[in-house]
């Protein structure tokens, strides 16, 4: 397994894993995933714009950059109305639940500490692996939006370049509702842009983009289908992206991100920073 895991990832830039989650924990989770919204604040609802674009709330809030250690709620854009009220029912008004599932709620916890997970770090060469953020994706029937063609890396840089998604569908994700398509060996051309913390304090945006949105061909991604309980391994630098979901049926998700802490950087221009008193909770440290 270690070898073909490796192998792919450095030809393709992502690999999957079937079965990942045995069918019971797929139905807790995803029955905990249903409940999220009957936590989520009535005042103040933040929209969650997947839109590559520098202008979007979440590059001027601190309810977002602030999240490292917390769990925040974001609702779709076509779910909230001017004045912050809902526009649709409350069980599909959200886009993403993050970025701190995986030490906060004692279900996302148990997944993401597994033997499991710990395992695919070891085959992979993580030393002293730390999970940097981990969020709750809905991609809800008829109002799940597309999430535009990006890396990781532009999000969550380290030098050398170590992050690798575990992204885990919690229903089948299929070309209907959804489903991931990567770039093959789009991994391998570097880190295109980035979007960091702006370094004009005085202006708006807390959040810029280093540089323009790069275009890929459509006609270069590939759609990858996966059952329910699969795990999509990616890459930090490999292309991907999702439609909308213009089915009838939702694509629960759970995706967490883990780096290496040995010998590499975490940049402090990063959106996301660990919160002083809370330090990205480690993995293991190979001895």
């Amino acid at each position: 397994m270690r070898n073909r895991l490796i192998d792919q990832i450095r030809e393709d830039g992502f690999a999957v894993i079937d079965d990942f989650l045995t069918p019971d924990e797929v139905q807790e989770l995803l029955q905990v995933g249903q409940n999220l919204h009957k936590d989520a604040p009535k005042e103040e609802r933040k929209v969650f714009s997947a839109k590559a674009d520098s202008k979007s709330a979440q590059s001027r809030e601190q309810y977002f950059l602030e999240s490292a250690d917390k769990v925040r709620y974001f609702f779709e854009e076509g779910a909230v109305g001017e004045n912050g009220e809902l526009l649709v029912d409350p069980a599909i008004a959200l886009n993403k639940v993050g970025h701190a599932l995986h030490t906060e709620h004692p279900a996302f916890e148990e997944v993401t500490f597994s033997d499991r997970v710990k395992e695919v770090c070891w085959q992979l060469g993580f030393r002293r692996p730390a999970v940097a953020q981990s969020m709750y994706i809905f991609k809800n029937p008829g109002i799940g939006g597309e999430v535009k063609s990006h890396q990781d890396a532009t999000y969550l840089y380290t030098e050398p370049s170590t992050t690798i998604g575990f992204w885990i569908p919690l229903e089948d994700a299929t070309l209907q509702n959804g489903c991931l398509h990567f770039i093959k060996g789009s991994h391998k051309s570097g880190v295109h842009r980035r979007w960091i913390r702006n370094p004009d304090k005085g202006a708006d945006e807390l959040l810029v983009y280093d540089r323009p949105a790069p275009l890929y061909p459509q006609s270069n991604f590939v759609a990858v289908p996966v059952k329910a309980g699969s795990c999509v391994l990616i890459h930090s630098q490999a292309v991907h992206r999702s439609d909308a979901n213009k089915s009838d049926r939702s694509r629960h998700a759970y995706t967490f991100h883990v780096i290496e802490t040995e010998d590499c950087e975490y940049s402090k221009e990063n959106w996301l920073q660990p919160a002083e008193d809370h330090p990205f909770p480690v993995l293991y440290e190979r001895k």
